[in-house]
């Protein structure tokens, strides 16, 4: 069956086919019987294909392969016998032995009574395709050879996995689960512990390269990670790796404890060899499913049988609170996030489809996933979940965190939302909550004050004493990497890179050109809704996880890309926002008096930071614009003195782009606000001073299209006396000499040009987010931001593919309108209280919301109505058991229901095993239910 052509792809992309060159005219005869020799194709063996002849035609010399063509594969030989078979001299046979095994062409053990060693000629996979693959010169110098791996691990068993029993039936690698996961499972049998396989090779432990790992990335589908020591070699095999040349090293049981605890973290699954019996192995895999061959048996195939241990997972939809760990974890994409709440139609949860098996239907290509490293990665359920979560731009998991601060567990509260919002206490201030906007309490009464508990919870974080600083989840055994980042602008999108790359093990550099960090959060939010020192604190965090801020240095003016280049920076995250305000074009706009809200604002907050105070103001103020920075700069104003104070917008009220709230604050402050006025010219005094500011009447903003286009009427004006103008129509990019002499492309607005999920520009090492690539947004969707731009620096820098397996970061939300709510009583929203005292004329810019109590903390989270809940296919779940090394809930479980996953028998055997369960499956096929 060749579906793809010319390496054979089996409908999945055909990487690495420009290492394949056609067969030639006259092949090397002995490669030619190697490969058949050698080839573990259930079906058609005879036929020789172009990846197994250029792998073996390009390492084995005609003298290693008459060696290998006398000995039968999977045979054990001791040097006498190996002498015997082939007839050479002991002084030609020993160096070519050698030389065969460092290249990966034998192994050898001393598995007999008396420790003599011996070597074996190895079936393909595992075996000789993957040992080709775990020398890095070797596979540079014979590329060939990895995708001889990537397809030996495949094709042989592109007819035959439907076939293949539970338990592997011999063939490949099986999931082993996490020992944890099962400690309590009274029913398991020892071979399903990874201790027992450490007690059975006690002391005979070697950390080597994963030839997964290294393939891919020749191949250029690298996923990240650093491929070495994650593969530990036991018994004979560890002697194999060390003495070989392949990487490996000894290691001691606690070490071999500390990567799998590592492998754990990072998501990697644990898997064991499967070919020789229950009582065998030569190694314990730690796989990233993005990239290993072992685990794309089952999930290309979407036959699980070839994988899965004898465990299913299932969660206690009680105990679930839909923070996701599990199901950003699950290789398998078995775990997605689903609802609790029952449907009016039905009184009932939805019910949740299940993957089809192969046990009793027909199954071929089109039952396959070729692209199941992105599938796995959906995280939701059609019919959706917790809208909170969906709602919120960085999809923080808020229906977890409100349930641990209801339990009193503030740390790992605090912890949970750092898995997304490394900004809790500035975001707690000043976020839109659209989390707040789309809650499902919203239906019953009023949404959960989501954002006042998360400020309690960030509190912490104010307190070097109690601030949270969250552990490094590193892909590489060694530790951190050393590859040099730079990250251009130290505001919300800026931050969050760095300390998400700070998390994954970088050392991030960020250069920023104020004397402060924080960008628009410190000066240009006004500190009675920011104060100074809850920036400070967030940053605090961020340098102690290891990241390096330059203060006073512009990119482009005190050192150049190029510059940052030379000294070894190996890519870039551009995030320095919009920090320039927009003009009308209007005349008189330049008068003395006339500025924009983002300089007024600046201004302001650079002089407070002096440790001095914003000169009063006197005279009248008028501020254009009508959204929230408008808003910030009518009440600065008002709250440095200025008796009167009147925003002047085109909207009506109910059209502004300011909040209800920001809107009522202002008011508060003596604001007024006039609507549908456009402003027309600037009048200044003999002084030069502004005198008056003209407006026009505005009679429609948008059109019918809703764009902006607004239409005036010229022959309504209106003229207003003013001290000051202060406009909030917009904001721009300040690039200055930034982007000189790269490729980046700028489009509408001055905003960089970049792809949409990795954020890369068209100067590859360039990425860029936030406000300089959005326009002016909020916070937090510069924070998400940030988040999704680590990832793909750690892949760029890493040479990994910025897409393939990567987290899309798409949640539906659940129907609110066919949720059955009628069971809930109403209950009232909490109130932070506010200190009256520090009004605007006693203490102007001192923040005066408090923040809620614990018995306020209890009191609102209860009213949390847990909408959402994580659920698993188990046709899907391979019994890996990650997923309960995340739960933070107790809420999901390993379940021993297919214990006869754990049959191991040797690979000579397969066949009487596959024909047996073959023989019941079709039988289901041609008898079962129609």
């Amino acid at each position: 069956m060749i579906l793809n052509g010319p390496g054979i792809s089996f409908t999945e992309p055909d990487i690495g086919a420009e290492f394949v060159p056609p067969l030639p005219e006259h092949p090397r005869e002995k490669i030619v019987a190697l490969c058949r020799h050698l080839t573990n194709r259930t079906l058609g063996k005879g036929n020789l294909l172009p990846y197994e002849y250029w792998a073996f035609e390009g390492v084995t010399t005609d003298e290693m392969a008459d060696v290998l063509l006398k000995l039968k594969v999977r045979r054990p030989y001791t040097f006498e016998e190996v002498r015997r078979a082939t007839g050479l001299s002991a002084e030609v046979l020993g160096p070519l032995l050698d030389e065969m095994s460092e290249i990966g062409l034998l192994e050898y053990n001393w598995e007999n009574p008396t420790r003599t060693k011996q070597w074996v000629s190895p079936i393909l996979v595992p075996g000789s395709a993957e040992f080709l693959n775990m020398r890095w010169e070797q596979m540079m110098e014979h590329p060939a050879t990895a995708k001889f791996f990537e397809q030996a691990s495949k094709g042989p068993l592109s007819r035959i996995t439907p076939m293949v029993p539970p338990g592997g039936a011999g063939i490949g690698m099986h999931v082993i689960p996490v020992e944890q996961a099962i400690e309590t499972e009274n029913r398991s049998v020892s071979i399903e512990h990874i201790s027992h396989w450490l007690d059975k090779y006690d002391g005979k432990y070697a950390a080597s390269p994963c030839s997964c790992r290294m393939s891919r990335t020749v191949l250029g589908e690298a996923c990240g990670d650093d491929p070495a020591d994650w593969c530990i070699a036991v018994g004979d095999m560890a002697d194999y790796v060390v003495e070989t040349g392949k990487g490996g090293r000894y290691i001691t049981r606690d070490e071999v404890m500390e990567i799998l605890k590592k492998a754990e973290d990072n998501g990697f699954v644990h898997q064991i060899t499967n070919i020789d019996g229950e009582n065998k192995i030569f190694a314990i895999c730690n796989c990233n499913v993005n990239v290993c061959y072992a685990l794309r048996t089952s999930q290309l195939f979407n036959t699980p049988n070839l994988s899965r241990s004898a465990y299913v997972a299932r969660t206690e939809a009680e105990s679930c609170v839909a923070c996701g760990r599990c199901v950003e974890v699950c290789p398998a994409g078995a775990v997605k996030l689903g609802q609790k709440l029952c449907e009016k139609a039905t009184g009932k949860v939805p019910a949740y489809p299940k993957q089809e098996l192969p046990d009793a239907v027909k199954w071929g290509p089109e039952k396959w996933s070729p692209d199941y490293r992105n599938k796995n990665r959906i995280e939701t359920y059609d019919t959706g979940t917790a809208p909170c979560k969906t709602a919120c731009p960085a999809h923080i998991a808020v229906q977890g965190y409100l349930k641990l601060a209801a339990q009193g567990r503030y740390t790992e509260a605090l912890a949970l939302i750092k898995r997304e919002n490394p900004l809790p206490a500035i975001c707690g201030r000043i976020c839109n909550r659209r989390c707040e906007d789309a809650c499902t309490r919203g239906r019953v009464d009023e949404a959960v004050a989501i954002d006042e508990v998360k400020k309690f919870l960030a509190e912490r974080d104010l307190d070097a004493e109690t601030r949270y600083i969250p552990p490094k989840v590193v892909p590489r055994v060694a530790g951190a990497f050393d590859e040099k980042i730079a990250i251009i602008g130290a505001g919300p999108a800026g931050l969050s890179c760095a300390f998400f790359l700070a998390e994954r093990g970088y050392r991030p550099v960020v250069f920023e050109k104020s004397a402060r960090p924080g960008g628009m959060l410190t000066y240009g939010i006004p500190s009675y809704k920011l104060e100074k020192n809850i920036v400070e604190a967030e940053v605090a965090v961020i340098e102690a996880l290891g990241v390096d801020i330059r203060y006073g240095v512009e990119v482009g003016r005190d050192v150049t890309l190029a510059d940052l280049r030379a000294q070894g920076f190996r890519a870039f995250y551009v995030a320095i926002g919009c920090q320039a305000g927009r003009l009308p074009g209007i005349p008189g706009e330049s008068a003395a008096g006339a500025t924009t809200a983002v300089d007024f604002l600046r201004g302001v907050a650079e002089a407070q930071l002096g440790g001095g105070a914003a000169p009063a103001l006197d005279g009248r103020t008028i501020v254009v614009g009508g959204g929230n920075v408008a808003i910030d700069a009518a009440r600065t104003a008002a709250r440095l003195g200025s008796p009167h104070v009147e925003m002047f917008c085109l909207e009506q009220e109910a059209e502004m782009p300011a909040s209800a709230e920001e809107v009522r604050e202002a008011t508060e402050d003596g604001v007024a606000i006039s609507h549908g006025w456009g402003p027309a010219e600037v009048r200044a005094g003999e002084d030069g001073r502004v005198r008056e500011v003209v407006f026009r009447r505005c009679v429609r903003v948008f059109d019918d299209e809703g764009r902006f286009a607004p239409v005036y009427d010229d022959a309504e004006l209106r003229t207003v006396a003013a001290d000051r103008v202060i406009f909030s129509i917009g904001q721009s990019i300040a690039w200055g000499s930034l982007l000189e002499g790269t490729r980046v492309v700028r489009g509408r607005g001055g905003a960089a040009e970049a792809d949409a999920k990795t954020y890369q520009t068209a100067e590859p090492d360039i990425f860029v987010g936030g406000d300089v690539y959005t326009g002016p947004k909020f916070a937090i969707d510069a924070i998400a931001a940030g988040h999704e731009a680590a990832v793909s620096l750690h892949r760029y820098v890493q040479g990994a593919t910025l897409t393939i397996g990567r987290n899309p970061r798409v949640y539906r939300e659940l129907d609110k309108d066919a949720a059955d709510l009628s069971s809930y009583d109403t209950a009232s929203r909490e109130q932070p209280a506010t200190e009256a005292h520090l009004g605007r004329d006693t203490a102007p810019f001192r923040a005066y919301t408090g923040t809620f109590t614990e018995e306020q903390v209890k009191t609102e989270t209860a009213r949390c109505l847990g909408c959402g809940a994580s659920v698993v296919d188990e046709n899907k779940c391979i019994g890996c058991g990650l997923c309960t090394t995340k739960c933070a809930f107790d809420a999901i479980h390993l379940h021993r229901e297919h214990p006869e996953a754990s049959t191991m028998i040797k690979y000579e055997d397969k066949l009487p095993a596959i024909g047996k369960y073959a023989l019941k499956r079709a039988i289901k096929i041609k008898f079962g239910k129609k």
